[in-house]
């Protein structure tokens, strides 16, 4: 007897670990077909609340995991492509998307899937070995895998015939199910074994099994429930972990959700399960009817989800609030820590996803380099010697921020290039790694006109209020050209026209040829000496490479 349940227990782990492979595989599988337009779908269709949460439960019905979508949710927060209040709105409909998943586990203890299964593992291999619709393949096998794995737990919950163990049953009804401190007790249960298992699907299929077997009273099997709708919040938030505030902000607001929903319905818990109790039409107190327990667990994670967002969906400002409360914007000085904005290593997702993740920080990177060109305008003012020297280590550790950041993006995109990408996606890595290079030599020749301005300070010599003049009408249109390629490299090409850089970059030329051919006249009219002369042509020339860096970062962008 011992020897059997060891070989039902294996069965039963078994069956678990196939499902959440097989969940896992069909999610993925789905984000791959639908990477590049998941953007869109998450970006156009959250334009107010009500938008917001019908695509987060649309993405996750998709999608077949609340934790897939709300990671996704956080990782677009994370690049900036959505903003707190839309995440809050998709979680809240992520929320709703995943009771879709316990109906599919009550159907599949309720009905024989056998017949589902080996077509789909017949037509998702040959659609895999056709390499053109493998990610079709892969869904079928993750569909056939979820569903064998319901068929296998149903099949061990039969042999275990748990009803029939005094000891088990013994064990469960020694519970006092009126009591709301076991009720508690088994909400943190759910919590704790959902935040180690980190699927809360399988803890489902757990408690759906030992309900539909009658052993696990009904109120003790919904705080189970309850508990792993705390649990699953666990995936997000560890996600989020090194991801900047915005991003772990979106994850705590999952969890704020969660557990207000929890809260609420402890206060009215027996009448509320009474109530969806009777819209099955099943009698906790008279028991029996085992089979419509797996329902009751279903309605129940249902009404409990729609209720809870019906309750938050107009507070979601207050939640917005909320979050910024207890998680404020740090006060990391970004002169001190480099630290990567929107790229987050843990948070990748499907390699299109990362791929926007990646454009956002190139963007990013390109609005670094401008701020680190204005620097070194002031320190052209700068007279006072201490804060001359405060803005020129300024200026090297700014350079020392743009070598590292060429690395780590360029690093970013080596990971990206490994999975499978379409053929603009890999124009697109190719195109941003030519971005990089180019706004690192950008930050280069940024610090080579601070070096300048240093040689100069230190020389003890000052340029003539001329050279001044010439020198912030360079600068001027230097900074033109900057700003022209950030707006290129923030918006869609196609809003821009490459003639307006190649118009900046044709006066930067001109300027600099007037200025070169005046500073030998004035050198010869003895208006200032050969060395101010020669580190001011240095400083123009400097801007003038600056300029045509700045093209080049353009160029890609258009793909040229």
């Amino acid at each position: 007897m011992t020897q059997d349940y060891f070989m039902i227990s294996l069965k039963l782990l078994g069956a678990l670990g196939l499902l959440i492979y097989g969940m896992r595989m069909m999610s993925d599988a789905l984000q791959k077909m639908a990477g590049p337009q998941l953007r869109h779908i998450l970006g156009r269709m959250t334009t107010n609340r009500i938008t917001g949460m019908l695509t987060g439960a649309f993405v996750t019905c998709a999608v077949q995991s609340s934790s897939a979508t709300t990671v996704m949710t956080v990782s677009f927060v994370s690049a900036g492509l959505l903003t707190l209040g839309q995440a809050i709105s998709v979680i809240m409909g992520a929320n709703i998307g995943t009771t879709l998943t316990a109906w599919i586990m009550s159907l599949g203890y309720n009905v024989d899937l056998t017949s589902v299964v080996f077509p789909a593992f017949f037509f998702g291999m040959i659609l895999i070995y056709k390499k053109r619709h493998r990610f079709v393949g892969d869904f079928l096998f993750g569909i056939a895998f979820m569903f064998l794995s319901l068929v296998m737990l149903s099949s061990a919950g039969k042999e275990m015939d748990l009803e029939h163990n005094e000891a088990v049953v013994s064990f469960f009804a020694s519970f006092d199910t009126g009591s709301y401190l076991t009720i508690i007790s088994f909400l943190a249960i759910g919590t704790i074994i959902t935040c180690i298992v980190q699927s809360s699907a399988a803890v489902m299929a757990i408690t759906i099994l030992l309900c539909s077997t009658g052993v696990l009273p009904i109120y003790l099997g919904i705080a189970l429930v309850m508990g792993e709708n705390i649990g699953t919040t666990a995936t997000a938030n560890l996600a989020a972990l090194g991801a900047n505030t915005q991003a772990r902000r979106a994850a705590l607001a999952h969890l704020v959700f969660n557990v207000f929903g929890v809260i609420w319905v402890l206060c009215v818990f027996y009448p509320f399960v009474d109530t969806v109790c009777s819209l099955v039409g099943y009698n906790p107190a008279e028991g029996g009817q085992a089979t419509l327990l797996p329902v009751v667990l279903a309605t129940f994670h249902t009404c409990f989800n729609v209720t809870n967002t019906a309750i938050l969906i107009g507070l979601i400002p207050q939640m917005e609030r909320l979050v910024c409360w207890l998680l404020p914007d740090r006060q990391e000085a970004s002169q001190e820590e480099f630290r990567l904005q929107y790229i987050q290593a843990n948070l990748m997702q499907t390699p299109e996803i990362s791929v926007l993740q990646a454009q956002k920080e190139t963007g990013h990177f390109g609005q670094r380099v401008q701020q680190m060109f204005a620097t070194v305008r002031e320190l052209l003012e700068e007279k006072d010697d201490d804060k001359f020297q405060q803005l020129y280590n300024k200026v090297a550790h700014q350079e020392d921020i743009t070598d590292k950041m060429e690395i780590e993006i360029a690093r970013y995109l080596e990971q990206v290039s490994d999975n499978h990408l379409s053929d603009i996606t890999k124009q697109k890595v190719r195109q941003m790694l030519r971005e990089i290079s180019e706004l690192e030599s950008i930050g280069d020749a940024c610090y080579n006109l601070a070096r300048t301005l240093n040689r100069r300070h230190e020389s003890g010599r000052d340029f003539t209020p001329a050279l001044y003049d010439k020198l912030r009408r360079m600068m001027q249109l230097t900074d033109d050209a900057l700003t022209q390629m950030n707006n290129v490299m923030t918006g869609h090409s196609r809003e821009h026209d490459i003639r307006d850089t190649y118009r900046i970059e044709n006066d930067i030329n001109q300027l600099r040829q007037r200025l070169k051919a005046e500073n030998v006249k004035a050198v010869n009219d003895h208006e200032y000496d050969y060395a101010i002369g020669t580190m001011y042509t240095d400083m123009v020339g400097e801007c003038e490479k600056l300029g045509d860096y700045v093209v080049n970062v353009v160029q890609a962008r258009f793909g040229k």
